[in-house]
């Protein structure tokens, strides 16, 4: 297959829910080499979903039987075609794509980007929890959109952090990702929530080495604001504001059943990301 590769150099933003990935792709946009528009992109499933209908097209099959290596020359080039275009807009070399589906699509992306680098968002477990529970005790008259809202503390926890939950799926992904090999692992940069919010500089300058950009400083309690993603979709139950600068998280109350269950059950998260906590 011929080496072509994309133009534009993408940072992939992903990980979970309620851990910094909406100020992290908003400290991305102050780099000036760098285009972020800090909403979640429909670019990864729209990916899959074409992955899934010309892996069913009898055309295709038909012209991969005749000539494989011509056929999947111009399915890899279709995709690259794509997402170069998706990208047509921007006139920065470098840009952001957040979506936390990425995080289970590592090999086809480095298929497809060769260059590719991934910001992978984590967060202490219990404040995730206590964050996603905070937002819904402000919004009761509103459901979640897996409808939680009428479960006990408990039960909802257990929803949010079972395989199919919102935070448990990007979690399991996460925990998969340590199987996959260790060249692989290396387009990978965990930024750890806290980490980010108690040195957003230090961070920052860090992720920029990491990528080979300049350094890009900045002013924590100067950012720029740009208009949030939709909340709707999420019914308003994970919310995706950015603020002109950065202040102390606030310290939600966990229930301790609930704090000893995800420290029981995620024990490897908090060996990896939070050893000795």
């Amino acid at each position: 297959m011929s080496k072509i590769q994309l133009n534009k150099r993408i940072i992939y933003v992903t990980g979970l829910p309620r851990a910094g990935s909406t100020l992290l792709c908003q400290l991305l946009g102050h780099h000036p080499d760098i285009d972020s528009t800090g909403h979640s992109s429909p670019l990864c499933p729209v990916l899959n979903g074409l992955r899934h209908q010309l892996s069913d097209s009898d055309f295709l099959l038909s012209q991969l039987d005749v000539d494989f290596e011509r056929g999947y020359q111009c399915l890899f080039n279709a995709f690259l075609g794509f997402i170069e275009g998706w990208f047509a807009e921007s006139e920065s070399r470098w840009v952001v794509d957040k979506n936390r589906g990425w995080l289970g699509q590592l090999e086809m992306v480095y298929h497809l980007d060769p260059n590719c680098r991934m910001l992978v968002c984590v967060r202490e477990l219990g404040q995730i929890y206590g964050s996603v529970e905070a937002q819904h005790q402000q919004t009761l008259l509103l459901d979640f959109p897996d409808h939680l809202a009428a479960l006990s503390h408990y039960a909802r926890a257990d929803k949010l952090f079972s395989h199919e939950g919102v935070v448990g799926m990007p979690l399991k992904a996460i925990e998969n990702l340590q199987d996959i090999d260790n060249w692989l692992q290396e387009r990978l940069y965990y930024v750890i929530f806290e980490h980010l919010m108690a040195e957003p500089v230090t961070v920052m300058r860090e992720i920029y080495q990491w990528l080979n950009l300049p350094d890009a400083p900045f002013d924590p309690q100067q950012l720029k604001v740009k208009p949030h993603e939709s909340d709707s979709y999420y019914r308003f139950k994970y919310q995706h504001k950015t603020y002109p600068r950065i202040q102390p998280p606030v310290r939600h109350p966990v229930p301790q059943r609930i704090e000893a269950e995800l420290r029981k059950n995620f024990a490897w998260f908090y060996q990896t990301f939070y050893p000795g906590s």
